[in-house]
């Protein structure tokens, strides 16, 4: 396992993270304490220290589980939880972004965790009532209480994640270094706003379902004959053609899907940091295969094709030849666009 630095600052995290949300059975979904701690040893074991849990997965008991993992060497792991969620339904006091919600919330995290510090603080999304300021100045004042280390933000619009930095940057707080989103070859509509806004401001990005939920595994394929256009959102014809795609090119490598699918998205052009989450000892085995080995230029260029989205408006717009053209009087060929 190698490390990187997250995003602007100088927290070092193993290049894999691991995703604690299927930690705990609450849902009806996930995996017992002993079939977690499995888990747990195996990414430890191979150099991962970077674990992402939030407060309202499996009901609290998945942070439970991480905090008495780490207890024996705290330090060593960086820590990320997330607050925004609800902790308790029907009642106004217990989600969203405001400060009050953040101190609460935050409170209880550390009670689950057993610990004295959080290292990586996500506003897990933007609840559009809060105002930037009041979570920005809140966030700033955990950092110097020494209750979080550094803090980062998911699931939120770009103009919003803009405007926060910036005021941060401005007002002299701390600044968000990290950026968490959905990302994957099936979901790559963040290249559009998201991404782009994360290079500009040095932010690491975390993709969460780099697999695609399943469905870039094959799994799927295998099970409904080459398809897989069930109920549901990410099964459709334009998905089934890019696992397709997917399986193709791990059957050239000599690797299996999983590994396919993570490693694209590492090899993104900017610094990606994918969160992987099992329930089983032999996925996050299959997981950290994929650092083993680099997805060749050629075959990187197949799974952009088969996975390409349209910009949409601005970005087709200013990319046109015409627009080029009009724009820089002739001589956008004649010009390093590199900061390097």
């Amino acid at each position: 396992m190698k490390y990187k630095l997250l995003g602007k600052s100088g927290l070092k995290v193993s290049e894999i993270c691991l995703g604690a949300m299927s930690f705990g059975t609450e849902w009806n979904w996930g995996c017992d304490k002993k079939t977690s701690k499995k888990i747990f040893d195996v990414y430890a074991n191979a150099g991962g220290n970077f674990i992402d849990t939030a407060n309202i997965y499996t009901s609290g008991t998945s942070e439970k589980m991480v905090g008495e993992f780490i207890a024996s060497d705290r330090d060593h792991f960086v820590l990320a939880t997330k607050y925004t969620l609800f902790d308790r339904e029907n009642d106004v006091s217990f989600s969203g972004n405001s400060r009050k919600n953040m101190f609460r919330s935050v409170e209880g995290s550390l009670d689950r965790l057993d610990t004295d510090y959080i290292d990586l603080l996500w506003v897990h999304m933007w609840d559009s009532t809060t105002p930037v300021d009041e979570v920005m100045r809140g966030l700033d004042d955990l950092i110097s209480m020494g209750l979080v280390h550094y803090i980062g933000i998911s699931d939120t619009p770009a103009w919003v994640v803009s405007q926060a930095n910036t005021m941060a940057e401005l007002k002299n707080w701390s600044r968000f270094v990290g950026l968490q989103i959905e990302y994957s070859l099936i979901e790559r509509t963040p290249e559009r706003d998201l991404l782009p806004m994360a290079k500009a401001f040095e932010m690491a990005v975390t993709p969460w379902a780099p697999l695609g939920g399943g469905v870039l595994t094959g799994k799927y394929l295998k099970k409904q004959k080459g398809r897989i256009d069930a109920d549901h959102p990410r099964r459709n014809d334009r998905n089934t053609q890019i696992a397709k795609a997917v399986m193709d090119v791990a059957k050239e490598l000599g690797v299996t899907p999983a590994q396919v699918a993570i490693n694209w998205t590492r090899q993104r052009g900017q610094q990606m940091i994918p969160i992987v989450g099992a329930t089983k000892e032999a996925q996050i085995k299959d997981s950290l295969g994929s650092i083993g080995f680099i997805i060749p230029e050629k075959l990187m260029k197949k799974l952009d094709k088969v996975s390409a989205i349209s910009l949409g408006f601005p970005h087709d717009f200013l990319k046109s030849d015409l627009v080029k053209n009009v724009a820089y009087g002739g001589t956008y060929d004649q010009i390093d666009f590199s900061r390097k």
